[in-house]
C-alpha cells in the first residue's frame, strides 16, 4: 500500500483546470460560457503550451474537434463530445485513499472523425499514407477536398448491338467467361460478356487478378471507349465493377471523377476511398456559409456540393456545386485580404506626409517634359493618400516607359519636405543602380561613383542626399551608407534586399517604395515594413500589367492608380517574328542600325531555372556573335552568375556608347534605360511569356528614334506561335497581360511562386466575376460582424484564421 501511495501521481494542474471548466460548461447547459472568451480559445492556449500533455487522451480529443471548434457545433454535438472527453479525464481524477495497483488499462482513442489522419479510413496504412501526402492529404478532411480533376461521362448505358466505335460508353452485361491470358509479352485478362442484343470481348493488359474477380454468370457495368475486333465492338482496359444488391455504381455507369494521382495510388482506389469517406464523414463537415448568404445568393448546402463535385448526377449539378464551393475557397481569402489591410490601416497610426501646392509645382516646372493626364490622376491620389494619418497602401501599375518614377519621386518629395526618411527598393542591382541615377537626375544631383550624392533643388531649403546600398558594395562603403542611413543624415535611400539585413536601421521612415514587389519574398517585405518602429506609407510598383482578376486577390489590399499612356512623341515599337531560315537577315538589319549610330539589345532564352545555365547560354552567344558575326563591333555581355561590379561596368560601357551591342539573359527585363537603344533581338522567344516579352520590348524605344522588336524561335509550339502572333499585333501591356494569364494561369503569371496564394482546387483566378463576388460579400460580412464572432461566422472565422497565416503581411 504504501509502494502504491508513493506512486501515485496527482494529475496535471491543467487536467484538473480543464476538468473543472468542462464540468462548469456541462452545468450552464453547453452554451460556451465556462471561460470568457469560450471554451476554444481555452483548449487552443492548452494544446499550445506545455500544460495539457501532447500524448494524453485529453490532447487527442480536442484534436478531434472539427475545424470550427466546439463552437461551430450543435447543442447535441457538445453534449456527446463533452461527456466522451470528461470519461477520458476521469481516470486523472485526485483520490483521498491510496491507489490500489491495477493492471495497465488498453489505450482508448476517441472515434475518427472527418479531422483523423487519413489511416483511420479502412486499408489506409502508413506506406499509403506517405503517398497522399504527396497530394497534400494527410486527413479525411483534405480527402474529401481533393477534389476531380474531371469527369468521364460513362453515363451513356447502351446495348451491346447499339455501340458504336470511338465514343466512351457504357454497357450491362454478364460474364459468359474470363479467362487469364498472355496478351503481349505480359499476363492479362480476357473476357467474353454479353447481353440480350449480343456478346464482346474485353481485354485488360497486365491485370490477370480482374479475371478471378468475374466469375461466370456474374452481373457487370463496364464503361470506356468502344473499339472494334475483327469488327466487333470490344473495350481495352476499360473501368469495371460487379454489381451488388444495391446496384451502387462508384467506377462505371455515370459521370466519373479522375482524380489527380501519384505512384502508387490508383484512380479505380482513390474512388474507392472517396466513396468510403463520403459515405461515413461528409456530413460532419460544418457549412462556413451562413444560411442567408447561400439563399440569397441560391447556392446549395456544403454536404450535397462536396458530393456532387465528386459524384455528381448530372452535368448541371456537377455546376452548381462547383460555383458553391469556389465561393468557399474564395470568400475567406478576400475575408483575409480585407482584415490585412484593415490591420495596417489604422487612422492615427502614420504621420501625415503634406506637399505644399507651391513645392509640388516647383518640382513639376523643373522637369524637362510635361506629366501626362494619368500621371497627373496617379499623383493626385498618391499626395492625398499621403496627407492622411491612415498609412497609404496603394499599388501604381504601369506600361513600361509611362512615367511612374516621376510620380513616386513626388511622394519621396513629401517625406523629405516632412523631415522624414525614405526608402526605395528593386529587385535587382541594375534596377536600384537606374533608380538612384533617374533620382539624382530629377532632382538635380551628381550620380557619380561614390554611393552617396547631394542635391540642392531651388525649391527645397537645404540640400538632398540620395544613397545608394547593394549587397555587392565593398564592405567599409556598405558600413558607410548603414551609419549615415542610421544618424538621419540620408534623406532616400536606394537599394536591393540590402536594405533590409539586419545591420540597417532607419529610424527616421516615413515612406517606402517598393518597385517590381512582385520578385521579393514575403519575409523580405515584412522586413522592410519592420525597419520603423511606427506604421508607413508604402506605395508599390510594377511595370507588369496586372489584369483585374488578379490583382483584387495578389493586391487585394492597395488601393490602385494605373497610368495607362505613354509620354507624347514616343513611337510603338515595330515587332516582327523572324522565322529561323531567315535569321541572317535579322542580323544584317541591326548591323544597319548600329550603322546609323544606334545601339542594340541580344537576349538568351532561360534554359532552366539555373544560374549555370543561363551564363553558359549568355556565353556561347556572346562568343559566337563577337567572333563570326560582328568581329568589328564592342559587345558586352550580363548574365546572373557575374558580380554586381562587373555587371555595373559592362552596363556602363553600354549606357556611356562605348558597346553597340549588349548579349544578355533576362536579367536586364526591367532597369535598364539605353535611350539610345532602337533593336531588341530575343533568341528562342517562345521560351517566354507575353508578359515578360513585352518587359523586355520596353528596354527600346525610349528615344525618338524609331525602335524594332525582333523575336527569333526555332520550333515554337503552336501556342507559342500565338503569343508571338500577339506580340506582332498588340503593343497594349493589360491586353497582353489578360491573354498570358489567360494561356499560362495564374501561377506561371509572373514566373514566381512567392504569391503566397493558397492553392485553389476548384477556384480560378481567372474568374473576375466570381472575384468581385467574393470581394463584396467578404466587406458585407466584415461591416456587419468585424471580427467573425457572431455564431453563423464561426465555421468561416476557423477557415479564415488558418489562411490568415498563410497570406502575407500586406499584399496576398
Amino acid at each position: 500500500m504504501t509502494t502504491a501511495r508513493r506512486t501515485a501521481k496527482r494529475p496535471p494542474d491543467m487536467l484538473v483546470r480543464l476538468r473543472k471548466i468542462l464540468e462548469l460548461e456541462r452545468k450552464r447547459g453547453y452554451t460556451d460560457a465556462a471561460v470568457v472568451g469560450g471554451l476554444d480559445s481555452f483548449l487552443r492556449a492548452a494544446l499550445a503550451g506545455d500544460g495539457l500533455p501532447k500524448n494524453s487522451y485529453a490532447a487527442q480529443s480536442v484534436r478531434q474537434l472539427p475545424a470550427g471548434g466546439y463552437r461551430a457545433l450543435g447543442n447535441e454535438k457538445r453534449r456527446d463530445w463533452l461527456d466522451q472527453t470528461m470519461r477520458g479525464l476521469t481516470g486523472t481524477a485526485t483520490s483521498a485513499r491510496p491507489a490500489p495497483a491495477a493492471r495497465p488499462r488498453r489505450k482508448t482513442l476517441p472515434p475518427a472523425n472527418v479531422d483523423s489522419p487519413i489511416t483511420a479510413l479502412s486499408g489506409v496504412k502508413a506506406g499509403l499514407a506517405a503517398k497522399f501526402e504527396t497530394l497534400g492529404v494527410r486527413t479525411i478532411r483534405d480527402l474529401l477536398y481533393l477534389f476531380p480533376r474531371r469527369h468521364n461521362d460513362f453515363s451513356k448505358l447502351r446495348k451491346i448491338g447499339e455501340l458504336t466505335p470511338g465514343e466512351d460508353e457504357t454497357v450491362r452485361a454478364r460474364v459468359w467467361s474470363a479467362d487469364q491470358k498472355r496478351l503481349g509479352r505480359r499476363m492479362g485478362t480476357e473476357a467474353s460478356v454479353g447481353d440480350e442484343s449480343g456478346m464482346m470481348k474485353v481485354v485488360w493488359f497486365n491485370q490477370p487478378f480482374i479475371a478471378r474477380q468475374l466469375r461466370t454468370n456474374t452481373e457487370v457495368v463496364l464503361s470506356g471507349r468502344v473499339r472494334l475486333h475483327n469488327g466487333r465492338p470490344s473495350f481495352e482496359n476499360p473501368e469495371w465493377e460487379v454489381l451488388g444488391k444495391d446496384e451502387t455504381q462508384t467506377h462505371t455507369g455515370r459521370l466519373i471523377p479522375v482524380y489527380p494521382l501519384t505512384k502508387g495510388i490508383t484512380g479505380r482506389n482513390l474512388r474507392r476511398l472517396m466513396a468510403a469517406a463520403l459515405e461515413r464523414y461528409v456530413d460532419e463537415l460544418a457549412d462556413p456559409l451562413p444560411t442567408e448568404l447561400r439563399t440569397r445568393l441560391d447556392l446549395i448546402d456544403l454536404r450535397p456540393a462536396v458530393r456532387q463535385a465528386h459524384y455528381p448526377d448530372d452535368n448541371e449539378s456537377l455546376a452548381e456545386a462547383r460555383r458553391r464551393l469556389a465561393l468557399d475557397e474564395m470568400l475567406p481569402l478576400q475575408i483575409s485580404v480585407l482584415l490585412r489591410r484593415r490591420e495596417w490601416q489604422q487612422p492615427g497610426s502614420a504621420g501625415p506626409l503634406v506637399l505644399e501646392d507651391t513645392l509640388r509645382n516647383a518640382y513639376l516646372a523643373s522637369l524637362p517634359f510635361s506629366l501626362t493626364a494619368a500621371q497627373q490622376k496617379s499623383l493626385g491620389q498618391l499626395l492625398a493618400d499621403l496627407q492622411r494619418d491612415v498609412p497609404m497602401s496603394r499599388l501604381l501599375q504601369g506600361d513600361v516607359g509611362s512615367g511612374k518614377t516621376v510620380v513616386a519621386a513626388c511622394g519621396l518629395l513629401a517625406a523629405v519636405a516632412e523631415s522624414r526618411q525614405a526608402v526605395m527598393m528593386a529587385p535587382t542591382e541594375i534596377l536600384a543602380t537606374q533608380h538612384f541615377r533617374t533620382l539624382c537626375q530629377l532632382f538635380g544631383a551628381d550620380a557619380n561613383d561614390t554611393p552617396i550624392a547631394e542635391a540642392a533643388p531651388p525649391y527645397l531649403e537645404r540640400p538632398l542626399r540620395i544613397a545608394i546600398l547593394t549587397g555587392s558594395m565593398r564592405k567599409a562603403a556598405r558600413t558607410a551608407v548603414y551609419e549615415q542611413i542610421e544618424a538621419g543624415e540620408v534623406d532616400i535611400a536606394v537599394g536591393t534586399h540590402a536594405l533590409i539585413q539586419d545591420p540597417v536601421t532607419i529610424p527616421n521612415l516615413g515612406f517606402i517604395i517598393v518597385d517590381e514587389q512582385h520578385r521579393f519574398g514575403v519575409m523580405q517585405r515584412a522586413a522592410l515594413r519592420g525597419k520603423s518602429d511606427r506604421s508607413v506609407h508604402m506605395l508599390v510598383m510594377t511595370a507588369t500589367p496586372i489584369p483585374r482578376s488578379l490583382y483584387l486577390t495578389l493586391f487585394g489590399d492597395l488601393d490602385v492608380s494605373i497610368i495607362d499612356e505613354l509620354p507624347p512623341g514616343r513611337k510603338p515599337i515595330r515587332t516582327r517574328w523572324w522565322p529561323p531560315d531567315r535569321r541572317d537577315e535579322a542580323y544584317v538589319f541591326l548591323r544597319t542600325q548600329v550603322d546609323l549610330g544606334r545601339q542594340a539589345f541580344v537576349i538568351c532564352p532561360l534554359v532552366e531555372a539555373s544560374g549555370a545555365i543561363q551564363a553558359k547560354a549568355a556565353v556561347d552567344e556572346f562568343e559566337r556573335l563577337r567572333t563570326e558575326v560582328y568581329p568589328d563591333l564592342q559587345l558586352e555581355l550580363i548574365h546572373g552568375r557575374m558580380s554586381g561590379r562587373d555587371k555595373d561596368a559592362a552596363m556602363r560601357r553600354f549606357h556611356s556608347g562605348e558597346a553597340q551591342i549588349l548579349v544578355s539573359t533576362s536579367v536586364v527585363e526591367v532597369g535598364i534605360d539605353v535611350r539610345n537603344a532602337t533593336v531588341m533581338l530575343i533568341e528562342g522567344a517562345d521560351r517566354f511569356g507575353l508578359a515578360q516579352l513585352h518587359q523586355l520590348r520596353g528596354r527600346v524605344g525610349r528615344g525618338a528614334d524609331q525602335s524594332h522588336c525582333l523575336l527569333l524561335s526555332e520550333s515554337p509550339s503552336a501556342e507559342a506561335q500565338q503569343r508571338l502572333r500577339l506580340m506582332e499585333e498588340t503593343s497594349d501591356g493589360f491586353q497582353l497581360a489578360e491573354a498570358d494569364l489567360q494561356m499560362r494561369g495564374p501561377g506561371e503569371f509572373f514566373g514566381t511562386r512567392q504569391s503566397g496564394l493558397p492553392d485553389f482546387r476548384i477556384a480560378s483566378l481567372l474568374d473576375t466575376r466570381l472575384i468581385e463576388l467574393a470581394r463584396t460579400e467578404a466587406a458585407a460580412i466584415l461591416e456587419a460582424d468585424p471580427d467573425l464572432q457572431a455564431p453563423e461566422h464561426a465555421a468561416l472565422a476557423q477557415i479564415v484564421e488558418r489562411l490568415y497565416q498563410h497570406v502575407s503581411d500586406e499584399v496576398h
